[in-house]
């Protein structure tokens, strides 16, 4: 199984209505920091984590000052990039994104780091190669430099390979009975009106790696088919829908189709295309 951390910072400029900068850490998938410009705090999202901290009296403290070191650097970002883009007022977002995985079977680990404005990606570092790339001719002399700076480039490959897969480890292992367990998923099947694709609809399932598919006749569909993305509830489990488009199945052939959810741990949950179990808006 492979495991993930994550982090992503914003920073805005003229946004009066929104934190100037924003921390969130993500342990697969599941928010465990929280920090913003507002309360200038680190805060625990998971009891996990909070049980960390007491056992750790420093550690928030040192998540604090780590993410107020940041939220100066990102405000010096923004005014850079502003001056290279040419630009003065207006609202202007700079973004980070951080993170790690572990495959927990072969103990393989890869991870990333990339910068962003105002929705384009500006640099990221190339694990192949350990060096900073730039995607926007306004970041080259930035990588450059970075480049330049060999200290600077072997603690960001440390940063990436160990110290974060590091962390990954303690946070799965004292977050264990949260981040290790297995919910099982809640399968629906939903039609907005008769003309409407039937949504094959799977929620409240843990960990997000799950497999949802239509199939006919046992065979898994790959045409008439619509996958959604896997997203967050807000306690912390997970939801998908897989859309199944009706107009080229006629009413008799409902009974070869049936939508398939998978997720390791448990028996495959199968639910029949059947008129009676779907729930309508009409």
């Amino acid at each position: 199984v492979i495991h993930s951390q994550q982090f992503f910072s914003t920073a805005s400029s003229g946004l009066s209505t929104f934190p100037e900068f924003v921390v969130v850490g993500m342990v697969d998938g599941v928010q465990f920091y929280y920090y913003d410009s507002n309360t200038q705090r680190a805060v625990p999202k998971q009891d996990w984590m909070e049980q960390f901290a007491r056992e750790d009296p420093d550690y928030l403290e040192r998540l604090t000052g780590i993410a107020q070191g940041e939220q100066q650097q990102f405000k010096v970002n923004i005014g850079i990039l502003k001056e290279n883009f040419n630009q003065t007022g207006g609202i202007h977002i700079y973004q980070e994104m951080y993170g790690c995985e572990w495959d927990d079977d072969d103990d393989s680990t890869d991870g990333y780091h990339q910068f962003g404005y105002d929705g384009e990606d500006e640099i990221s570092w190339d694990m192949k190669t350990m060096t900073w790339v730039a995607a926007l001719p306004q970041a080259v002399s930035d990588t450059q430099r970075w480049n330049e700076d060999e200290a600077g480039l072997q603690y960001q490959k440390y940063c990436i390979t160990k110290e974060c897969v590091d962390w990954l480890k303690k946070y799965l292992s004292y977050g264990k009975s949260t981040l290790q367990r297995t919910d099982r998923p809640r399968v629906s099947l939903l039609q907005r009106s008769p003309s409407s694709p039937v949504v094959c609809h799977a929620t409240g399932f843990y960990p997000d790696r799950v497999v949802v598919f239509w199939r006919r006749d046992g065979q898994e569909l790959h045409e008439q088919v619509d996958p959604g993305e896997v997203l967050p509830n807000h306690d912390g489990t997970f939801q998908v829908s897989v859309d199944l488009n009706l107009k080229a199945v006629p009413q008799e052939d409902w009974g070869r189709y049936e939508c398939v959810v998978q997720l390791k741990g448990i028996e495959d949950i199968s639910t029949p295309l059947d008129p009676a179990l779907i729930r309508t808006n009409w």
